[in-house]
């Protein structure tokens, strides 16, 4: 269950180019020499996620990509105890368990959950997974002005890697036409490992001013291992077919950070500013063997290296506020040091090219500004202009490979974002957002073939993304019974409306929502100038409508609307990602009081058959209409 957030048309692939966070704590392997997330915590244990995007995402992090923070959920405060269960299995042999503990007793606040999950996949083999996550959470004096959150969490999981296909033909090639369920890897495995604590205090001096302070550490490990010898969507052969590539990389990792909050009154306006920092180490070994069979976990030592991460942010914003203008400037100080020492290298002493012992510091200062406008009917213009950037990764800095050089002048990418938008909220039954805007990403890190053989790493070009985005929620019950509802006027200078009491359709309610992004992403310079970057495609819709009565029935039907992109920078057509249509239909029911409760679902309702995703060992399917059906019991 790997995550994938492509914003704006930047490559999705495991949220690189976006910093995601819990609670406010990043959750990459590492934030830049490894920026993939491949642990992200069990939606049921999400209160809500909040997406930061231009200026606002300065004050976590500099990725061109936003911030995504997962909102985890704290003990319940009007209980001493409480207990849920949830059990679903589906197609595939897919069962999932997710069972807690919640509740107050005194000043100790306490949650925990266990979460399993497990599955033969809907490949012919090796695409099943297993999955095992638990979090204990203390809050001591959760309702006082000075509080302490404590969270000690495990993750473990592993699963197949079945392997890419092909719309070529062959001894060794697995067609994707004669059955795209079929598997052209048979031993390939993924594992992952995560152990983590943070100690939090969150203290409010006044009304006015507040201050939270948290350090983290853990211990995080990606083991993969992968046979040799294999193509694009071919079976692996020869000689090389008889040997793997195992590949360990430990990231042990503690931060801390601080954060303060305060309002104050200038010039007949009521202004916030907000300000921080974090300091940050990672310490990251790598090893890579080659093994002797074709299903060998272990083999003879190849890479080793030693990668370390020294990062020291500071960063503050300021929103003045006069009437209905509002301007928010804030700068994000970046200070990283990135150093690595290879050990051992065997394909570099084969080559007779030195072992590295890099050491690089950037200093990297990012600013941005962000204006609002209210105007009447809880309606807002806005717009802002930010910086961010994307340092080099580990193996940018220094490549495994014993033939790819690295320039001394190689910077890291960097980009400028603008945005102009409106969005409203006039009534409670219907709410818009539309903007528009363009990313100019600068100083790509890519490779550039040279004679011989070799190659380098270097800054190929920019590239220019610009469009509209655009959402919108239309309560329709809602707006059938508007006449017996109110909405509260603004009153310039003292925020956006919200709405009055009102009465509750009897009906429920029946919302029809839309998120669309039309696109033009293109390379402007460098040697991929007129490509089409990554997973950029022209258009993306999300689409739907959701039925709720009260919190007893919600029943769900969910679009995913995509133009066709190119998995590859070069937009070569064995690369290609054709344009899909994918629907899902959910629903879940009360059945006896706050109980007991049964959700079922329909995956991709009209079996579609699409792929979304391309990679180095072929094409990788999606699934095609599946089910899942579960109970809930909550005491």
């Amino acid at each position: 269950p790997l995550i994938s957030i492509g914003y704006r048309g930047l490559n999705p692939h495991r949220a690189q180019f976006t910093q995601v966070l819990k609670d406010g704590i990043p959750i990459h392997a590492d934030q830049f020499g490894y920026p993939e997330a491949y642990y992200s915590p069990p939606l049921d244990t999400v209160d809500r996620i909040e997406f930061l995007r231009g200026g606002a995402a300065l004050m976590y992090g500099p990725q061109p990509g936003g911030a995504l923070n997962y909102i985890t959920h704290r003990p319940r405060l009007d209980r001493p105890f409480a207990f849920g269960t949830t059990n679903t299995f589906g197609s595939d042999n897919y069962f999932s368990n997710f069972t807690y503990v919640d509740g107050t007793s005194g000043r100790l606040g306490y949650y925990g959950y266990y979460n399993h999950r497990e599955s033969d996949g809907f490949r012919t083999s090796n695409s099943a997974f297993n999955l095992n996550a638990g979090n204990v959470k203390l809050v001591l004096d959760a309702t006082s002005d000075s509080r302490w959150i404590l969270s000690l969490e495990a993750y473990e999981e592993q699963h197949g890697e079945p392997g890419g296909l092909t719309f070529a033909t062959g001894t060794n090639a697995v067609n994707y036409l004669e059955n795209r369920h079929a598997a052209s890897r048979l031993y390939d495995l993924f594992e992952l490992e995560r152990y983590f604590a943070s100690l939090a205090w969150e203290k409010d001096f006044t009304e006015t001013t507040k201050l939270m302070m948290t350090a983290w550490g853990g211990y995080y490990s990606r083991y993969s291992s992968r046979q040799r010898g294999g193509g694009f969507g071919t079976r692996p052969t020869g000689a090389a077919a008889n040997t793997t590539s195992n590949e360990h990389q430990e990231f042990y990792t503690q931060g801390f950070e601080a954060r303060l909050r305060h309002d104050y009154d200038l010039f007949g306006g009521t202004h916030t500013i907000a300000g921080g920092f974090q300091a940050y180490h990672t310490d990251s070994p790598r090893e890579d063997r080659r093994g002797q069979t074709f299903n060998d976990r272990d083999g003879l030592l190849r890479n080793d290296s030693d990668r370390e991460v020294w990062y020291l942010p500071l960063f503050v914003e300021n929103r003045f506020k006069f009437g209905p203008l509002s301007i928010t400037p804030g700068v994000r100080l970046e200070n990283i040091w990135q150093g690595i020492t290879e050990n051992v290298n065997v394909d570099k002493a084969a080559a007779r090219t030195p072992l590295a012992d890099e050491d690089d510091y950037e200093f990297v200062p990012l600013f941005g500004i962000g204006v609002a406008y209210e105007m009447a009917s809880a309606t807002e213009l806005y717009g802002n202009v930010s910086q961010s950037y994307r340092p080099k990764v580990f193996t940018q800095a220094v490549p495994t490979g014993g033939t790819t050089l690295v320039p001394k002048d190689l910077r890291e990418s960097t980009a400028w974002q603008y945005e102009i938008g409106f969005r409203g909220r006039p009534q409670p039954w219907v709410s818009w957002d539309v903007s528009g805007f363009l990313l100019d990403f600068d100083d790509q890190i890519g490779t550039v073939a040279l004679p011989g053989g070799r190659s380098t790493l270097g800054n190929v070009g920019g590239a220019h993304h610009y469009g509209i985005e655009a959402s919108g929620e239309l309560d329709v019950l809602g707006l059938l019974t508007s006449s017996r509802r109110t909405l509260t006027p603004a009153t310039p200078g003292k925020g956006m409306a919200e709405p009055a009491a009102e009465a509750a359709s009897p009906y429920g309610s029946l919302s029809l929502y839309g998120n669309i992004t039309l696109l033009d992403a293109e390379f402007v310079s460098g040697p991929r100038k007129g490509n089409t970057p990554a997973y950029a495609p022209d258009y993306l819709l999300r689409t739907g409508a959701i039925y709720r009565w009260g919190d007893r029935v919600e029943i769900a039907m969910l679009g995913t609307i995509v133009d066709q992109s190119f998995s590859d920078d070069g937009n070569r057509p064995d690369r290609a990602v054709p344009a899909y249509v994918v629907w899902d239909l959910t629903a879940e029911v009360k059945v006896y009081k706050d109980i007991v409760s049964v959700n079922a679902g329909i995956n991709n309702l009209f079996n579609e058959d699409y792929y979304a995703r391309v990679r180095d060992d072929g094409i990788d399917p999606a699934p095609r209409r599946n089910y899942y059906g579960g109970l809930s019991l909550t005491f």
